[in-house]
């Protein structure tokens, strides 16, 4: 995927190349070509610059734009590749200096990723150098804002797997044994006429009726009314999700709705009350009544219990990524570093996101009742919360497939805003909408990889491939805000799914110390001292910083390659020693029996 390195830091040499090479991002490379570039992918310009290195100072270079990729390769000594970024990690593109600037490599522009980089490239200052590549370079940076398409759909790659066959979600229910005589199967979203930001497929308790739910759905913000995520196979408790109710100043009630609550509560055969965890800050949800929503008060919902679980809005998230960037690209200053990634807040926040969803695991698991999440609009910190619940009590999801399964449905599904979220080709760099929610998650699951190493199928390269394309356009899978607008775009006739290309090779992405465990829940400790910063995404740009390998799986590689060295002796060895047997009774044997002794089976 994309790559920031300098000739004296991990460089891809260009050196000795064949005259076809395959780049690891799936790129063909052709020796009379100057560039590499996938299939659909397509050339639109290039210029001599100077890329303002933050690491080794300036290196002068010519920098490639195609319908996909902004790519740099250096001019001096051997060509070397320095930058390889899919456009659609761009957020910002501004022009740096203007034509009567005075100093050395002053005139150009600055370039801010939407992966903790930013990027500085230096032009020659006479006859507006730089207007046709700041030109060219928004127009397919940005194509939602120029009415150009994504590259997904112009994207013609081929992969043995097809990544859109993954998810089914009726396959998926019947995996965790639904419907049954409690839960039912309902279409009434199926052309989303109920609710346009959820899944057509929606499984609801049995004893609610369609026009129930229809009745339910007026008073739960966008519609967005309870619905089963998840089941556990014991205790038959759930895992339900849904937006806020529409309470307002005024502090209406709903009999259709308080009722439906009671069903869900009686569904699974308990007589405790159903437990609602409330994803905001209580002053959040206080104020949200003044915009006409709210949370589910004690005196019309007296079978329910209420728990505030204290994760800010998607605004706090932004501004704290912001702070997170500014202290890890392009410097990390060592001497102020535990005080300076305290400030942030960031790891606080993942830690209060664990907590919650730990609590969440914790309450279904016990059997004590049913767990109804939501936050304001359901699809951001709700999407969190159930998934790292489910992740936590299923150890399917923790499996390469399971976790491909669980994002297409919890998030992708169930409408996480991946379009206002990652502003997705779409030059207002400054959008309030846009926030690191995803992010948040998997790095919530990478914590949790850290402190169980064996439970597992996936590596972090895994995971750090899904962040990747979650802003390059190159797959279909996190185009739009929902379903309805996936299907309405023919994402997955027209575009391939990540999927495809992490299923193609799973090798790649598989961690070598998976031990299959089944039905063992997993709480990890959300304590500040047991989390850390992911350094090998966060800081992964900066050559200087390289987190230590960790000892023990250095060894258990090692071990391997010894195994595997033995192997090779043991039938060098028995080959030769046939060969010898073979030669002694070569007068009496025919060709044919000479080799099928030599093929020994080990």
């Amino acid at each position: 995927m994309a790559s920031s390195s300098t000739s004296k830091y991990n460089s891809n040499s260009l050196e000795n190349s064949s005259s076809k090479q395959n780049l690891k991002d799936g790129s063909s490379w052709e020796q009379n070509e100057e560039i590499p570039r996938l299939p659909g992918e397509t050339r639109v310009t290039d210029k001599d610059v100077i890329y303002m290195c933050p690491f080794n100072g300036p290196v002068k270079g010519r920098v490639y734009i195609t319908n996909y990729r902004l790519y740099l390769r250096s001019v001096e000594n051997d060509p070397v590749v320095i930058l390889d970024v899919p456009l659609g990690v761009i957020s910002r593109i501004e022009k740096m200096g203007g034509a009567s600037s005075r100093g050395e490599n002053s005139y150009g522009l600055d370039i801010t990723c939407k992966d903790m980089r930013n990027l500085r490239f230096a032009l020659k200052q006479e006859g507006h150098s730089r207007r046709d590549i700041f030109e060219l370079l928004t127009k397919y940076a940005f194509p939602q804002s120029h009415n150009l398409p994504f590259f997904a759909f112009v994207n013609e790659e081929k992969f043995p797997e097809n990544g859109w066959m993954v998810y089914n979600p009726m396959s998926e229910y019947r995996r965790q044994g639904l419907p049954n005589e409690r839960w039912r199967v309902t279409f009434i979203n199926e052309h989303y006429g109920l609710c346009d930001t959820y899944p057509s497929l929606l499984v609801v308790p049995y004893n609610a009726t369609d026009e129930d739910l229809k009745k339910v759905a007026a008073f739960r913000s966008r519609n967005r009314i309870p619905v089963l995520s998840w089941v556990h196979p014991e205790t038959q408790a759930v895992i339900m999700r849904c937006s806020q109710p529409l309470v307002g100043m005024s502090g209406k009630r709903n009999k259709d709705d308080e009722r439906y609550l009671d069903i869900i509560r009686e569904a699974n055969g308990q007589i405790s009350k159903l437990t609602i965890y409330d994803a905001r800050p209580n002053v959040n949800a206080v104020a949200n009544k003044a915009t006409g929503g709210g949370y589910e008060g004690e005196d019309a919902y007296p079978n329910a219990e209420l728990t505030f679980l204290d994760i800010h809005n998607i605004h706090v998230m932004r501004e704290s990524l912001k702070k997170l960037k500014d202290i890890v690209y392009p410097n990390v200053e060592e001497s102020h570093w535990l005080s300076s990634l305290e400030s942030t807040h960031w790891l606080e926040h993942i830690k209060l996101v664990l907590t919650g969803a730990i609590q969440v695991a914790d309450k279904v698991s016990s059997g004590r009742s049913s767990v109804l999440v939501h936050c304001s609009d359901g699809w951001d910190r709700t999407a969190q919360l159930t998934s790292l619940a489910m992740l936590m009590l299923d150890s399917y999801y923790r499996t390469i497939e399971g976790f491909e399964v669980l994002v297409q449905k919890e998030w992708i599904s169930f409408g996480h805003k991946f379009a206002s979220r990652i502003g997705h080709g779409d030059k207002n760099h400054a959008d309030t909408d846009r926030s690191p929610i995803f992010l948040q998650f998997i790095d919530c699951v990478w914590q949790m990889s850290k402190q169980f190493p064996t439970a597992f199928e996936f590596n972090e390269q895994f995971l750090i491939t899904i962040l990747d394309h979650l802003y390059s356009c190159r797959f279909g899978t996190f185009l739009y805000n929902s379903e309805f607008l996936r299907e309405k775009e023919k994402v997955t006739e027209r575009t391939l799914s990540l999927w495809s290309l992490i299923n193609s090779d799973k090798s790649k992405y598989t961690n070598a110390f998976y031990s299959k465990e089944l039905n063992r829940a997993l709480y990890p400790v959300a304590s500040m001292r047991h989390l850390e910063l992911w350094v090998n995404y966060y800081i992964r740009w900066n050559p200087r910083i390289r987190q230590q390998p960790n000892p023990v799986e250095q060894r258990y590689l090692e071990l391997l390659a010894l195994r595997d060295d033995y192997i090779r002796r043991l039938e060098e060895l028995q080959i030769t020693n046939n060969a010898k047997i073979s030669n002694s009774s070569a007068s009496s044997t025919s060709p044919s029996q000479m080799v099928s002794q030599v093929q020994t089976q080990f």
